[in-house]
């Protein structure tokens, strides 16, 4: 029976969406809603442009009360850019405007024109995206033909690598933090080699743990709905918490815990270490943290009771 029929079970967990070019993070998740049926406490984690395709983590159920950790983890992109020309959108989709030859760039050009594009850095956002000022988003003001000034935002860029030169193109790979604006990239290093610069194909290759390769498109979503099994495509909540040690918590704490109650700290923690905690069932419970003051575990999140976790440690 296709999980589509209203009153479908409600699931938990994480579904790594590969977005197709062309449709909006919104739309893909409502496209993902309707295959699947689930109606209530879904979102995605980490918005990309219509003309960018890759990954879209999307949460289920109690997997929303992870989305900040998701949509603040680490992601790496493949960027084309045309070289010689500007557009009003930062990308393909804008009025192109012919501006300048590149044809006399060299690799060390390139390179050296995007090392100050690397590190923490301050961005101005472009016209053209959803960030909202004075409770407007910016890109309803570019649409009626309105330029405002916008404030810069300090970013985190960890590395740019130059994939490929074929002037006018040009294919970079970029690992950045959240919030950060490739099509600013594109414009701004256009800007500093004196001949202009926009996107035309942008690839997200990973979202933190999340990646490409093990992506899968509506299409097979559906395909899998279809056959009543397109459940064996989440990840558990706990997936994404692996680079937290795990703990197994007795009984007599289990208890406590699920009523955010701090439990007695065995000797050794590091100050406000982080673990993820299991039932001696082995059913992923909590996230607790350490509280040097107290000597103590304190909840910081507390999940609901539920199937044994592969990832649980032995006990």
């Amino acid at each position: 029976m296709s999980s589509r029929k209203s009153g479908a079970t409600p699931v938990n967990g994480f579904l790594n969406l590969y977005k197709p070019v062309g449709v909006t993070s919104m739309e893909a998740l409502r496209r993902a809603k309707h295959i699947t049926g689930q109606r209530k406490k879904v979102g995605h984690a980490g918005t990309i442009d219509p003309l960018a395709e890759g990954v879209l983590p999307i949460c289920f159920g109690q997997a929303t009360r992870l989305m900040e950790r998701v949509v603040s983890g680490r992601k790496r992109y493949r960027m084309t850019v045309r070289l010689g020309a500007t557009s009003t959108t930062y990308d393909a989709e804008g009025d192109i405007d012919e501006t300048g030859d590149p044809q006399g760039l060299t690799r060390s050009d390139i390179a050296a024109a995007l090392v100050p594009f690397v590190g923490r850095i301050d961005q101005v956002p472009p016209m053209y995206s959803a960030l909202k000022v004075n409770g407007q988003r910016l890109y309803d003001l570019a649409r009626s033909g309105q330029e405002i000034q916008r404030d810069p935002r300090t970013v985190m860029v960890y590395a740019i690598r130059i994939d490929r030169i074929e002037l006018p193109e040009l294919q970079l790979t970029i690992d950045c933090g959240k919030g950060t604006y490739l099509r600013s990239i594109a414009h701004d290093l256009g800007q500093s080699l004196d001949c202009g610069g926009y996107i035309t194909k942008l690839a997200r290759l990973s979202c933190g743990q999340f990646t490409a390769n093990d992506g899968i498109t509506l299409e097979t979503l559906a395909d899998a709905a279809a056959n009543g099994d397109w459940t064996t495509h989440l990840h558990p909540i706990d997936w994404v918490l692996q680079d937290h040690a795990p703990m197994i918590v007795p009984h007599k704490d289990e208890r406590a815990i699920r009523h955010g109650q701090a439990i007695r700290a065995e000797p050794g923690p590091a100050p406000y270490e982080v673990k993820r905690a299991y039932t001696v069932r082995g059913v992923f419970l909590a996230l607790l943290q350490f509280q040097s003051e107290t000597g103590c575990w304190q909840p910081i999140r507390v999940f609901q009771d539920g199937p044994p976790s592969r990832y649980a440690p032995q006990a």
